[in-house]
C-alpha cells in the first residue's frame, strides 16, 4: 500500500495528465502558506487532485485527508481554537452537507473556518451527477449568509488570502470557490 506522499505524487501525475494546471496549484498552495495557513484537511476531488498533492508534499503544511466533510470542519475549527491557521478543501457537494454543522457550531460559537471549494455542477463540469450542485449551490450559500468569493482568474487568486483573513475578522466561516477553467489554467 502506498504511503500518503507516494499517493500524492501519483495523484498529481494523474491530474497533470488530465489537464489540471501545476502552476495554478502551486500558486494556490503558496498563497495559503503565505497567509498563515498551516493545516489543510481535504476530501478527494479530481479537480483539485494536483492541489491536494502539493499540500501533502509541502513541508509548510500538515495535510490531513479525511473521509467526511464534518471531520474537515471539526479539525479546522479545533485548529482555530488552538491558534493554528487552517483550511478545509472540498467539492461543492461536500460544502452543502455541512449546512447544519456550520450554522449550529461555527455560527453559534463564532468559530471562523475557511473552506476552499470546487465549483462542481458548473456548465463546464462533465459529470452529470454534479448537476444538482450547480442548481442549488448559490441558493444554499445565500440562504445561510455564508460569505463567498468566486476566484475567476489567476489574477484573483490572492482573494484566497483575503477570504481566509476575512473569516477570522468576522468570526464566521467564509468560502472561496474554484471554477474548473481556473484549475485547468485557462483563465
Amino acid at each position: 500500500m502506498e504511503d500518503l506522499l507516494q499517493a500524492s505524487v501519483s495523484s498529481a501525475a494523474r491530474a497533470t495528465e488530465t489537464g489540471y494546471s501545476e502552476d495554478v496549484s502551486r500558486q494556490i498552495v503558496d498563497i495559503c502558506g503565505d497567509s498563515g495557513i498551516s493545516l489543510v484537511a481535504s476530501l478527494p476531488d479530481d479537480w483539485i487532485g494536483q492541489t491536494i498533492a502539493r499540500f501533502e508534499q509541502d513541508n509548510r503544511f500538515t495535510h490531513i485527508p479525511v473521509n467526511r466533510e464534518e471531520s474537515a470542519l471539526a479539525l479546522c475549527s479545533g485548529a482555530f481554537l488552538s491558534g493554528t491557521g487552517a483550511m478545509a478543501l472540498m467539492g461543492a457537494s461536500g460544502l452543502m452537507t455541512l449546512v447544519y454543522a456550520i450554522t449550529k457550531i461555527n455560527y453559534t460559537y463564532e468559530i471562523p473556518i475557511f473552506i476552499l471549494v470546487t465549483q462542481r455542477g458548473s456548465l463546464d463540469d462533465g459529470a452529470k451527477f454534479h448537476v444538482s450542485n450547480g442548481l442549488y449551490f448559490d441558493d444554499v450559500v445565500k440562504s445561510i449568509d455564508l460569505p463567498c468569493t468566486v476566484i475567476e482568474s489567476r489574477e484573483e487568486l490572492p482573494k484566497i488570502a483575503e477570504a481566509y483573513h476575512h473569516a477570522k475578522k468576522i468570526s464566521r466561516p467564509t468560502i472561496a470557490v474554484l471554477p474548473k477553467k481556473l484549475l485547468l489554467g485557462k483563465v
